[in-house]
Order: structure tokens, then sequence, then C-alpha cells
């Protein structure tokens, strides 16, 4: 059964890929760590709620839509 980190990094990651961005690319829009992006997509790191607003806002959804799995 996933977690709900695992569900946020996928969920993440499809609409990272879904815009053609690179992890890096991701981070640097987003302003957070590169390895911030790799650890969220990975399961292994939840995001706060302030890098969640930020990943939200540069993959142009919301924070309900990342956190609705």
């Amino acid at each position: 059964m996933a977690t709900g980190y695992t569900r946020l990094g996928k969920k993440v990651k499809k609409l990272r890929k879904a815009q053609n961005f690179t992890q890096e690319k991701l981070a640097e829009i987003a302003n957070v760590d590169p390895k911030s992006i790799i650890s969220i997509e990975s399961g292994k790191r939840n995001p706060t709620l302030r890098t969640l607003n930020k990943l939200a806002k540069a993959l142009k959804t919301t924070t309900d839509n990342l956190l609705s799995f």
C-alpha cells in the first residue's frame, strides 16, 4: 500500500513530466533545492506547506490538487 508521501511524490512527478520539466527545472522555478524534488518524488520526504505551495504554483495547479489522490 502506498503511503501519502509516495502518492504525493507520484503526483508531483506526473505533473512535472506533463509540463516537460526536469527535476532541476522544477526546482529552479519553485525556488527549492533540487534534492528536495528528488526526495519528494521518491516518497522519502514530505514537503513543508511552504514548499508544497511553491510546487503547486510552479506546476500551475493547486495544493488541493497535489494532495488529492
